[in-house]
């Protein structure tokens, strides 16, 4: 009798193939893939590495002067090895000021993002909500701070009170949170509006769990993007303040006053204000590139 078994043949269904992605594999995938993020989270990152590090990456000391050191030449233009980027008018390693200069830029941007932060967010956050007097109030005082210039009156101030480290990071905190309440106030507006706000006011949520649960996590995405955004600008107009004198005084390694220090040798040593001006620079572009990132991430809809 014939054996008229025949072998069975693999079957290939659907099921074999990859299950999909879940959302936050879908996110990290696309930032991944997005080089304006990868460069900026990477400068942005190389620069607070050389910031904490600075006594670990440098042996001199940035206050420390000497005239038969002075305006030495950086090492790519044949200058001392011993000076990497060369020293200033009054004998300081330049390395040495433009590491530890990081500190001064990260810690201004970063302080003053979050006061500027914590008052719009609060101020957009209850007009969208509440709206009626509330919104009115906020809506008013946000047309008074819009049509006060950041630039004159940061200097009014500074010039009043003198300038220093603390009060330069009050007045911008105090000056930068008007595109925190513009935004969030609209977002909330929107989210104001979604039903699992409505049934948690049926439920008899309070006010705080409301806000904190159910709002916030819902607008976080445009807070994030707008703290970027607000770091960067207070990093320039620091960068701008010092460059006038009022900003954060010397020997204060600071980047707007190594330009504001360099510009009288312009035409002779161009390099003392290039080095510290393309390390602003880039610090600046990374932390928009890194926002940008952020918002295409957490929010592709419609992206490119």
């Amino acid at each position: 009798m014939t054996d008229t078994t025949t072998e069975l043949e693999p079957v290939v269904t659907a099921t074999d193939q990859s299950k999909p992605l879940t959302p936050r594999q879908a996110m990290v995938r696309r930032a991944l893939r997005h080089k304006g993020l990868l460069f900026g989270s990477a400068v942005i990152l190389a620069i607070v590495f050389i910031a904490v590090f600075a006594p670990f990456l440098t042996e001199h000391d940035p206050f420390k002067q000497s005239l038969l050191a002075r305006m030495k030449p950086p090492v790519f233009m044949g200058g001392d090895e011993n000076h990497v980027l060369g020293t200033d008018a009054l004998g300081r390693d330049y390395w040495a000021r433009l590491a530890y200069g990081a500190r001064i830029s990260l810690m201004i941007g970063l302080l003053a993002a979050v006061i500027s932060g914590l008052i719009g967010s609060t101020m957009g956050i209850m007009a969208g909500y509440f709206g009626g007097r509330v919104d009115t109030v906020v809506t008013f005082l946000i047309n008074v701070r819009l049509a006060m210039p950041v630039v004159l009156v940061a200097l009014a101030v500074v010039a009043l009170f003198g300038g220093s480290l603390m009060v330069v990071v009050s007045v911008l905190g105090l000056l930068l949170w008007d595109r925190f309440a513009v935004v969030l106030r609209s977002a909330t507006m929107q989210v104001r509006k979604q039903e699992y706000v409505a049934a948690a006011e049926v439920l008899g949520a309070s006010l705080p769990r409301i806000l904190i649960k159910d709002i916030l996590p819902n607008v976080m995405n445009h807070l994030i993007v707008i703290f970027t955004l607000e770091m960067a600008h207070a990093i320039i107009l620091e960068a701008a303040l010092s460059f006038l004198g009022l900003g954060v005084q010397p020997p204060t390694p600071s980047w707007g006053l190594m330009i504001s220090e360099g510009k009288e040798m312009l035409l002779f040593e161009p390099w003392m204000i290039t080095i510290p001006g393309i390390a602003l620079f880039l610090l600046v572009l990374a932390i928009n590139m890194m926002g940008d990132g952020i918002r295409d991430v957490t929010a592709p809809e419609g992206r490119n």
